[in-house]
């Protein structure tokens, strides 16, 4: 605390990143990243970049990037934004598009940034319970709102929601903005971009940071019509001009146009995947299905705080949240095989 502090300081909570380990010795279960790095094609567009242009600013439209990501969903590059990870995307969504009068509407086990940017930017929010399966029922967002917003897949339960309910969230709600999340869509989810024609109302948000290796490139972006995209724009260039680098805009290029590596590599995500959730159920965890690049389970016979501490003592890591409904809950990132393997041996090592 401190008397110098601005009155909004007192009252924030902010979002408690995953453990970053200087060891290179731990096995990192804990924040999602993917475990193969990311294509070699976008390793050299940067090794390429890095020369003596840096010393001048990047394009402030993006342009490339832009155009790259436009093509692939037969969009106009008008109808893009990027930004310094999704989470600044987000955050200028936030401010752009999410604060009404009536409250903001989004699930109660989610992603912990939500209500971290809802308390930062004065907007007030709803939070309307999972069922007791962890799954969102579209019908409950039938109530008076000032837009919607809603991971899918939902993080941390990685569960995602078919189409139709994302059709039917925007056919109900034609006056408010419903923003969905796609941190996790390419491990398993339908993309709502097809519904952005139909729907003025309807911004999805994506990364590179997940399905693309890029998590310390910095690189996300939205997707929809030309009014909502213009709104992030304002506040965009109210805020910082530049907010994607050199470096990060020649990497998320070749990245983006690498389609047989993000295929592989995907491919090889969903493979493991499936594999640890069969494995994990085999020693009597109850394990949510997921359509993301992590589990969510927990053992009966197990407090979650119990498995993590113990698993960090053993060298790995992996995350649990502190919430009431999800405190035994272990959210497992999918790892390499090999990282899956020597996972399961300290589970069964633990529970035995």
């Amino acid at each position: 605390m401190s008397r110098f502090w601005s009155p909004i300081v007192h009252s924030l909570t902010p979002y408690v990143a995953g453990e970053q380990p200087a060891s290179g010795d731990l096995i990192k279960l804990n924040t999602n990243e993917n475990p193969y790095g990311p294509s070699p094609l976008a390793l050299a567009a940067i090794s390429r970049a890095a020369t003596d242009t840096l010393r001048l600013y990047p394009d402030p439209t993006a342009l490339r990037l832009r155009a790259a990501i436009a093509e692939s969903f037969e969009l106009d590059r008008n109808e893009v934004f990027v930004g310094n990870g999704s989470d600044e995307v987000l955050a200028h969504t936030f401010q752009a598009l999410l604060n009404h009068e009536e409250p903001l509407l989004f699930p109660d086990v989610t992603y912990s940034f939500y209500p971290t940017y809802c308390r930062l930017y004065g907007i007030k929010f709803r939070e309307v319970p999972l069922d007791a399966e962890m799954q969102v029922r579209v019908d409950d967002y039938r109530q008076p709102c000032g837009a919607i917003i809603l991971p899918n897949p939902n993080a941390p339960t990685g569960i995602a929601r078919p189409l139709a309910d994302i059709d039917t969230l925007l056919e109900d709600h034609p006056d408010q903005v419903v923003v969905v999340d796609e941190a996790y869509v390419d491990f398993g989810g339908m993309s709502a971009i097809p519904l952005v024609r139909k729907y003025p109302n309807l911004l999805v948000i994506q990364t590179l940071s997940k399905s693309r290796g890029l998590a310390g490139l910095r690189v996300g972006f939205a997707i929809g019509q030309r009014p909502l995209i213009e709104a992030l724009e304002r506040v965009k260039d109210s805020f910082n001009s530049y907010p994607i680098d050199r470096l990060a805009l020649a990497g998320a290029v070749a990245a983006w146009e690498d389609r047989d590596w993000f295929e592989n590599h995907r491919a090889l995500i969903i493979a493991s995947r499936e594999r640890l959730a069969v494995a994990l159920k085999e020693l009597g965890f109850h394990v949510l299905p997921s359509s993301a690049n992590f589990l969510f389970a927990r053992h009966p016979d197990k407090s979650g705080a119990d498995l993590a501490a113990q698993l960090r003592s053993q060298g790995i890591l992996i995350r649990r949240f502190s919430g009431e409904r999800i405190s035994d809950f272990l959210r497992i990132t999918i790892g390499t095989d090999a990282e899956c393997d020597r996972l399961m041996a300290s589970l069964r090592e633990i529970l035995s």
